[in-house]
């Protein structure tokens, strides 16, 4: 009997996992979906904007920016 018998701290999920209910849990409306997908893309865009910023700060930065006492 070794820990892959039982995943989580010794507690069997057998049972528990195969009472699933066929729900399907939060339906969201076409207008939800939208408001959704332009949150995740603002997002995608600020994330790419903030990696550009790193990115072209430490080109400006240059090398020296590891030469400095410690």
């Amino acid at each position: 009997m070794g820990r892959t018998d039982h995943p989580y701290g010794g507690v069997s999920t057998g049972i528990a996992m195969s009472n699933q209910h066929d729900d399907d849990g939060v339906v969201l409306t076409e207008a939800q979906k939208r408001a959704r997908r332009s949150r995740s893309i603002a997002i995608a865009f600020a994330l790419a904007a903030l990696v550009v910023l790193f990115y072209v700060m430490t080109m400006v930065k240059g090398p020296g920016v590891l030469n400095r006492p410690i």
